[in-house]
């Protein structure tokens, strides 16, 4: 059977999307089609971010392929799984595109698995994937009669809405080691969250565990990344290996969070690559720090989110320690790192003036951090759900308003005013199903 797997060429104006705009290397498919592959299947992926394709590329290079399955994600790579843009447009604008081509629509991402209903009805898609997706695809290879046997699906069948079983989480220790082709490597010169220098050759994505043991009231992670899992050593220094070898001098690692592992530090002090990483500080003891810039680390993301006990415990950081020692644990990771950021977020208790005297502090030793962000109260978050409850089919539109309706002013990261859903999203078509 044949499997076109596609990353849509995104573009997000007027979209509250928080993340980086430019391309990453799809891992979530990379994995998809080794396993697919290994199960006899053909695969195909489209990368229409990565390599600009523009509509009638995408649609002939599809349509050349014949697939039986056409899968689409509603995120720009796993990275952003858990900040994805709110609305469905471009995958929308996608399918739209590649209507005259073959195959079973699949959705995989955040919003098909949150809120697989509202999901398949705007993207008029065959069947949605609940949580992570890579072992779940190869199943979908059965005629669509015997889906009936199958867990973590969302379809219509009847006229009815089948939800059919839990939300799937991979095994990360029978994930393989990825080998990109040449062209996409080549294509990747972006060097994720890396601000020391300008890259002078291509940059990639690696990861090393899935999942997070924290439940950050802000974090949408409850359908997809729950629980951590690593992946083996060996194998996560297999794949490191194969990208320096195609000439990759800078790696992200997409971790949810990443923890200190000292055994992998030890492993990349002797490979020629840098990385960068997002983590908790108050997980660094001095130390691992130090490891953790000799291994090649040059960028730390790291999540203080307030710089108050009380902004901090309304968040369910779980944080042990002070704001003072939190603050001296960034600038000890700048001793060690080129880059160090302390990411803020508006928690509605940190008094404007202390947050630009805590900044100014930590710009005298290199440290930067961002202007305090609004939160958006993504479906699929400890905080949605305290809200609202479980997500339902208006879950998207909902924190959207709420989220336009509470932020007049925003973040230092958003250079326009974001748009209704309403405003950006096709109006559903009748679906295949």
């Amino acid at each position: 059977m044949r499997f076109c797997l596609i990353n849509p060429k995104w573009t997000f104006d007027g979209s509250i999307y928080f993340g980086c705009r430019a391309p990453h290397l799809p891992l979530e498919f990379g994995y998809a089609k080794a396993l697919l592959e290994r199960a006899g299947h053909e695969v195909l992926i489209l990368d229409a971010q990565l390599h600009d394709l523009v509509a009638g590329d995408l649609v002939s290079r599809a349509a050349a392929f014949s697939p039986d399955r056409l899968v689409i994600t509603t995120a720009p790579s796993y990275l952003f799984w858990r900040c994805p843009p709110p609305e469905l447009r471009v995958p929308q604008q996608t399918l739209s595109a590649l209507s005259g081509v073959s195959g079973l629509r699949i959705v995989v991402g955040p919003h098909a698995s949150t809120t697989p209903a509202a999901t398949l009805r705007k993207l008029s898609a065959d069947v949605a994937v609940l949580g992570e997706c890579e072992e779940v695809l190869p199943t979908l290879a059965r005629d669509r009669g015997d889906w009936t046997v199958l867990p973590s699906i969302a379809y219509e069948d009847g006229g009815e809405l089948r939800l059919q079983g839990g939300l799937h989480a991979s095994d990360m220790s029978a994930l393989p080691a990825l080998e990109w082709p040449a062209a996409d490597i080549r294509e990747h010169r972006h060097h994720h969250h890396r601000f020391d220098r300008d890259p002078l050759a291509p940059g990639a994505e690696v990861e090393f565990s899935r999942g997070c043991p924290y439940h950050c009231m802000f974090c949408a992670k409850d359908n997809f990344r729950d629980d951590y899992r690593a992946r083996p050593i060996p194998i996560v220094i297999e794949e490191i290996d194969r990208l320096v070898r195609q000439g990759v001098e800078y790696v992200y690692f997409i971790d949810e969070i990443f923890l200190p592992n000292k055994p992998l530090l030890e492993r990349l002090v002797n490979i020629p690559i840098e990385f960068g990483v997002q983590t908790r500080i108050d997980l660094w003891q001095p130390s691992m720090l130090e490891l953790l810039g000799r291994a090649g680390c040059v960028s730390i993301e790291a999540g203080v989110e307030s710089i108050t006990v009380e902004g901090r415990n309304l968040l369910d950081k779980g944080s042990r320690l002070s704001t003072k020692d939190l603050t001296d644990r960034l600038v000890l990771a700048r001793q060690h790192v080129p880059f160090v950021q302390a990411n803020l977020l508006e928690a509605g208790t940190d008094d404007p003036r202390d947050v630009e005297t805590w900044r100014e502090h930590l710009q005298q030793f290199g440290v930067w951090a961002n202007k305090p962000v609004p939160m958006f109260p993504y479906p699929g978050s400890p905080g949605y759900t305290r809200r609202w409850g479980s997500a339902d089919n208006r879950a998207w539109e909902r924190a959207m308003e709420h989220y336009l309706s509470l932020n007049p002013v925003f973040s230092d990261i958003q250079n326009s005013k974001p748009l209704h859903l309403h405003e950006l999203e096709l109006r559903p078509t009748p679906g295949r199903q």
